[in-house]
C-alpha cells in the first residue's frame, strides 16, 4: 500500500466520503488511488474556488468535513477565498495539497511555495507529512482537527504518496462530542436574565436548527428577553413552524439601533457583533457602550445542552414559543422585480428545501418574503467573499442529495465561479439557480454611498467599475455551454412559470431573472 492509498483509507474511515478535486502533476498518485480505495466520491471541479467553496456547502448540510484535492500552492491560493468563508462559518474542512517530492524542493522549481505559509492565512491547522509511514497517522490528526468546525490542511510531498507505507491505514477517527458548557456560566447567565435589565439573546455560528429556535423563544418569552440570531449564521431553520426571532440587520446604522437599548448581551454560538466594514463617524462595535457582552457558550460548546439547561433554570420548558404561520404571498404579475422573484419563490418554495443566499442586495427582498414559507434551511454568505453561492449549491446537494437545493445568486458574484454549472451538470445535481440580472454591482454603488467617497456620487470612471453590463452577460448562454438547461424570465407571470417547473425537475436549471437593482 503506498501513502496515497493509505491516506485514502484512513479518511474514509474517519467518516469522509466526498473528495472535490482539481489535481495536477503532483497529485497523480492520489488520483490513482481513487480507483483503488473504495468509499470516496470524487467531484471534479473546473477551478479550485468552485471545490473549496463546494466543501463548505457540503459541511453545512453534512455536519462534516470533506476533502479537498489541491494542487500546490497556486491551486490553494486559487481556492483561499472560499476557506476563508469556511473558516469565518465554523465549518470543517480537510484540505489535502499536493506538494512536490521533498528532495526536489530544493531546486526552486516553477510551481514551488510557501504552501504552510499560504495555508496558514485560512486554516485552523496545517502540518506537512514528512514520510510514507507518517501519513495514515496525519490524516487521522487532520479530520480530527478539523472536527465539527475548522479547516485542517494536509500537505501531501509527492514522494510521499507514491512511496511504500509499510503501516497502511491509521484507525478511523470519530468526531468528539462538543464541549460541556460549565453550570457556573449557565448560572451566570440566568443572573442577568433575572437582573430587571434589558437583555437579549444572540445565538448564532455554524447551525441554528429548528428545535434550537424553539427553545430560545421559550426562554426569552420566560424571561422577558429578547431573541436574535447573528446577521449571517452560516445555516439557520426557517419558515413556517420556527421560531419568531430578529436577525440582526446587516447595515450598521440599523444594528446599531437594534441593540441600543440592550444592558446585557448574552451570546450563544455568536461572536459579539461588529460592523461589516469602518464607516466615518460610524463605530465598530454593535453593542452599546457599557453593554455586558457575555458569551454563554461558544460555536464548538454545546448549545443544545445550554438551552436545555436555561429552559429549566428559567421554569420555560412549558412556555409557548412564538412561531411561523404557513403564509404563502399570491403569485405575483406583470413587471418582474426582486420583490416578485420573492413573492413567487416562497409561494412555490417545496418543503424542506435548502436556500443558498448570495443574492446580495437582491436577497433583501427575498429574505422576508420567505419566512412564512413552507419549512426549509437557509445558508448564508458567512465571510463576505463572493463568488461563494453558486459552489455551496453544489456541495449542499451533495451533503443533502434528497432534498431541492435553490441557489440565490447576484449576476456579478455568479461570474467569479460560473465553472460550478458544468460540475452541477456532470453531476446532475438537484439545484435550481436564481440569477438577479441586474447587470449591476449593486451593493458596491451602495456601499460607494455609504462611505461618502466623492460625496456618495461615482463620477463615470467609478460607475463604470460598479457596472457589469456593456456587453450584457447571457446567463442562458453561458448555462447552455456547461451543460445546464436555462431560460430567462422577464415578467412575474415568466418567472412563476419558470420556477415552478424547476421545483418539479430533478436535475439543475437556470432561470436568468432580468430584474431592475432593488436599490433603484
Amino acid at each position: 500500500m503506498n501513502g496515497a492509498e493509505s491516506l485514502l483509507g484512513t479518511l474514509v474511515d474517519s467518516g469522509v466520503e466526498v473528495c472535490f478535486t482539481n489535481p495536477g502533476t503532483s497529485e497523480m498518485h492520489f488520483v490513482a488511488a481513487l480507483d483503488e480505495v473504495e468509499g470516496i466520491r470524487c467531484v471534479l471541479c473546473l477551478f479550485e474556488g468552485v471545490l473549496s467553496g463546494a466543501a463548505a456547502g457540503y459541511a453545512a448540510m453534512a455536519r462534516k468535513p470533506a476533502s479537498t484535492l489541491l494542487h500546490l500552492g497556486p491551486g490553494l491560493g486559487n481556492a483561499l477565498a472560499n476557506i476563508h468563508n469556511a473558516k469565518k462559518g465554523d465549518l470543517p474542512m480537510v484540505n489535502i495539497v499536493g506538494d512536490h517530492a521533498t528532495y526536489h524542493l530544493e531546486y526552486d522549481a516553477p510551481l514551488t511555495s510557501d504552501i504552510e505559509g499560504i495555508a496558514g492565512t485560512v486554516s485552523h491547522w496545517v502540518h506537512s507529512s514528512k514520510s510514507p509511514e507518517d501519513i495514515g497517522v496525519d490524516a487521522a490528526e487532520a479530520v480530527l482537527q478539523a472536527g465539527r468546525g475548522q479547516v485542517a490542511t494536509l500537505i501531501l510531498p509527492a514522494d510521499v504518496s507514491w512511496g511504500d507505507n509499510p503501516n497502511g491505514c491509521a484507525p478511523g477517527v470519530s468526531l468528539p462530542a462538543p464541549a460541556t458548557v460549565p453550570d457556573s456560566r449557565v448560572d451566570e447567565a440566568v443572573s442577568l436574565l433575572r437582573s430587571g435589565k434589558p437583555c437579549m439573546l444572540m445565538i448564532g455560528g455554524r447551525e441554528i436548527d429548528s428545535e434550537q429556535g424553539l427553545m430560545l423563544s421559550r426562554i426569552g418569552k420566560a424571561c422577558g428577553a429578547r431573541t436574535c440570531t447573528e446577521t449571517f449564521p452560516a445555516r439557520v431553520a426557517r419558515g413556517a413552524g420556527t421560531a419568531v426571532i430578529d436577525r440582526l440587520p446587516y447595515l450598521t446604522e440599523m444594528a446599531v439601533d437594534h441593540v441600543k437599548e440592550i444592558e446585557n448581551l448574552i451570546l450563544i454560538g455568536a461572536k459579539a457583533p461588529v460592523s461589516f466594514f469602518a464607516y466615518p463617524n460610524l463605530p465598530s462595535a454593535i453593542a452599546p457602550q457599557g453593554c455586558n457582552e457575555f458569551t454563554l457558550a461558544t460555536v464548538n460548546e454545546d448549545i443544545d445542552q445550554v438551552l436545555e439547561a436555561l429552559l429549566e433554570k428559567l421554569d420555560a420548558v412549558d412556555v409557548e414559543p412564538d412561531v411561523h404561520p404557513l403564509t404563502l404571498p399570491d403569485l405575483p404579475t406583470g413587471d418582474l422585480d426582486v420583490m416578485a422573484c420573492g413573492a413567487s419563490i416562497a409561494h412555490l418554495l417545496p418543503e424542506n428545501a435548502v436556500v443558498v443566499d448570495e443574492g446580495i442586495t437582491s436577497s433583501i427582498g427575498c429574505f422576508p418574503l420567505t419566512i412564512t414559507a413552507q419549512p426549509h434551511d437557509w445558508l448564508n454568505l458567512t465571510g463576505g467573499a463572493i463568488g461563494w453561492g453558486l459552489p455551496a449549491a453544489v456541495g449542499a446537494a451533495l451533503g443533502a442529495p434528497d432534498r431541492k437545493i435553490v441557489c440565490l445568486e447576484g449576476d456579478g458574484s455568479a461570474m467569479y465561479t460560473i465553472q460550478s454549472l458544468w460540475t452541477m451538470a456532470r453531476e446532475n445535481l438537484n439545484v435550481t439557480i436564481v440569477i438577479f440580472n441586474n447587470r449591476k454591482y449593486s451593493i458596491l454603488e451602495l456601499e460607494f454611498a455609504r462611505t461618502g467617497a466623492r460625496g456618495g456620487t461615482p463620477g463615470p470612471k467609478a460607475a463604470s467599475t460598479l457596472d457589469v453590463g456593456t456587453p450584457d452577460m447571457d446567463f442562458v448562454a453561458l448555462a447552455a455551454g456547461m451543460g445546464v438547461d436555462a431560460t430567462r424570465a422577464t415578467t412575474a407571470e415568466e418567472f412563476n412559470e419558470q420556477f415552478e417547473a424547476a421545483m418539479q425537475s430533478t436535475g439543475p436549471c437556470l432561470i436568468d431573472a432580468m430584474v431592475p437593482t432593488f436599490l433603484s
